[in-house]
């Protein structure tokens, strides 16, 4: 039904929903008010909401009165809390009562937002382009964004194959993307994680451009195989898998010892993009 990403304005973060079935962006309303209202930290912003809903309910605004709740992620500790969200309309009522000379701009930002998904909706290669942008402007380099984009490709491929074995969307997709990553990396994907110091965040986001590779050279090589031998179900596809992320696991050992570095490293996304500070990350 929902489909949450963070988006940009003026080079802060905003948590956002997606929602099919309506075809309409849902917005953390708390982070639009750290954002128009200049407010210390999120905390405060928090307060801020609290006090103008309260005042927008008694003066019987009922689009304020009918905004939803979402479990959205908190970077803080990687946990989904409930929060405050709006659409378009329900936002642009909010907005009206925010003094800030950000207003318009952000209302015009929302709008392109908007426009935006629908244009990417008919048209896929819009959504890749739209995904570089925001990595981007996360401070992800070039190189690394180029990378990135490749594997989603790849993961795509290597998930419509499965669907195509016969593999269960779910647990078992999520087994066999732990029997891939532990065949390349040495590690499941949770003690990959664990190992980088993460909790709920994309561990693909926080790959470096090498892990990246191997693992979307792992994925690939599996999706070929697939091809080839074309398994039926869960069971055949897990020997499928194995042999994908044996190859990239070989072509590891390869790399490494030629550079006597480990590919597989706890660097994590923090540690080689700008600070929080220089970004003025704002999440909740």
């Amino acid at each position: 039904m929902q489909n949450q990403k963070i988006q940009i304005f003026d080079g802060q973060k905003v948590r956002t929903a997606w929602n099919e079935e309506e075809e309409k962006w849902y917005f953390s309303i708390v982070d639009v008010c750290w954002i128009l209202t200049g407010q210390p930290d999120l905390e405060h912003a928090r307060n801020y909401w609290k006090v103008l809903k309260h005042r927008l309910v008694a003066e019987g605004f009922e689009l304020v009165t009918n905004c939803n709740q979402l479990k959205m992620v908190s970077p803080k500790d990687g946990k989904k809390y409930k929060t405050d969200v709006a659409d378009q309309q329900q936002l642009f009522r909010i907005i009206q009562s925010i003094p800030s000379p950000k207003a318009e701009p952000f209302k015009q930002w929302m709008a392109q937002v908007a426009s935006n998904r629908l244009d990417q909706m008919q048209n896929p290669e819009l959504d890749f382009q739209q995904a570089f942008e925001d990595y981007r402007s996360l401070g992800y380099s070039e190189r690394w964004v180029n990378q990135r984009l490749q594997s989603i490709k790849a993961r795509k491929e290597l998930t419509d194959e499965w669907a195509r074995s016969g593999v269960k969307e779910g647990q078992e997709f999520a087994t066999l993307t732990d029997i891939i990553t532990k065949e390349w990396s040495g590690k499941t994907t949770k003690q990959y994680k664990h190992f980088k110091g993460l909790k709920k965040e994309s561990l693909r986001d926080n790959m470096t451009t090498m892990e990246l590779a191997l693992n979307m050279l792992a994925e690939a090589t599996t999706v070929e195989i697939s091809k080839s031998e074309n398994p039926k179900g869960f069971r055949a596809s897990a020997k499928v898998a194995q042999k994908g992320g044996q190859i990239a696991g070989e072509t590891r050992a390869k790399i490494e010892a030629q550079t006597g570095r480990s590919i597989v490293t706890n660097q994590k996304a923090s540690d080689y993009l700008p600070s929080a500070d220089a970004t003025k990350e704002k999440e909740d």
